[in-house]
């Protein structure tokens, strides 16, 4: 497992054109707009360019820290404090937004915060707003959670099933839509064509096709993990709204009833704002959206091979068995 995730991680240097020198950034402005000066470039179609590889990597919660309150930017001084904290005094990543996850030592991998392109704004939070924070969970989805945690207790390890969707190289929950950084890989590909924009994620390396000719979504009745997306123009961005999810993608605990809409719009020549709201009346009490940068990098996108010599899964099983088995030997107590 651990040979895997550092061939993944030394992939991803190669990807990214690391060296030893302080991060690469680029930073988005408190309000960003593109420049007077610059024009997009066009595809043949007549549209924004976003062709390219891009990296979502950042340092920016995606919730507002409690003691910032409803500061929803830094100043210039109070970010490059933030960013230098980030990027040059940490070395390891032990978190996905705001939920803990396991812990990675980047410098054992050779791969750690200060050496990843990462796009900067001057933003507290990806979620926009005065709250900087997911909105409060329905009654509903309390009392959902409260059943669910009850019925998976003591079976986590019944199976494969019981196991989370990322740990089965299934889906990862970031991928999108929504997209949010990963803890490492927050890559993707760009490419255009006639009627569509193709979104290639190198987490669990799922490829998202989004019609742009006017086609309506899908039946209802057809449920998919990433959803169904369906993107048009308006002006120089790009929106895609995505429904039709599964009761088991689980954006941050929502349901089917998910529904997305993102924004593209090329900034400058190597900035993309990404911009995201979504909305569940059985999760949250209200829509939310956050903001991010995508900053381009050298491509190409590598292979994740998420089950490639990877023995996680089997051995995770197999340590659940080999435990049930000495405590059955032991007998009640």
């Amino acid at each position: 497992m651990r040979s895997a995730l550092a061939a993944t991680f030394l992939l991803t240097l190669m990807a990214l054109g690391c060296s030893s020198a302080t991060a690469q950034t680029t930073t988005v402005p408190a309000k960003a707009a593109g420049s007077a000066n610059w024009t997009a470039p066009r595809t043949p179609d007549g549209h924004p360019n976003l062709e390219g590889f891009w990296t979502n990597a950042g340092v920016t919660p995606l919730e507002r820290p409690k003691d910032l309150g409803s500061k929803e930017f830094y100043t210039a001084e109070e970010a490059a404090a933030h960013d230098k904290h980030e990027l040059n005094d940490r070395t390891s990543w032990d978190r996905l937004g705001n939920q803990a996850t396991v812990h990675y030592d980047m410098t054992q991998f050779g791969l750690d915060v200060s050496k990843v392109k990462v796009a900067l704004s001057l933003r507290t939070s990806l979620i926009v707003g005065p709250e900087g924070r997911i909105p409060p969970l329905t009654e509903e989805a309390r009392k959902r959670r409260a059943e669910q945690t009850v019925v998976r207790r003591g079976h986590e390890f019944d199976s494969a099933q019981d196991r989370p969707l990322q740990e089965r190289c299934i889906v990862w929950g970031i991928e999108g839509p929504p997209m949010l950084p990963a803890a490492y890989n927050s890559n993707l590909e760009i490419v255009e064509g006639a009627g569509y924009v193709s979104i290639l994620q190198e987490m669990i390396h799922d490829a998202r096709m989004i019609p742009t000719d006017g086609r309506p979504h899908l039946p209802s009745n057809i449920r998919q993990w990433l959803g169904d997306s369906r993107g048009h123009w308006e002006g120089d961005t790009l929106v895609v709204d995505t429904t039709n999810f599964t009761n088991r993608t689980a954006f941050y605990g929502s349901t089917e009833s998910l529904h997305v809409v993102e924004r593209f719009r090329l900034i400058d020549p190597n900035t993309i704002l990404y911009q995201f709201t979504v909305e569940d009346p059985a999760t949250w009490t209200k829509p939310w959206s956050a903001e991010l940068p995508l900053a381009r990098i050298d491509g190409p996108i590598y292979e994740y091979a998420c089950h490639e010599g990877n023995e996680g899964m089997p051995n995770t099983l197999s340590g659940a068995r080999a435990a049930e088995a000495a405590a059955a030997q032991k007998g009640p107590k």
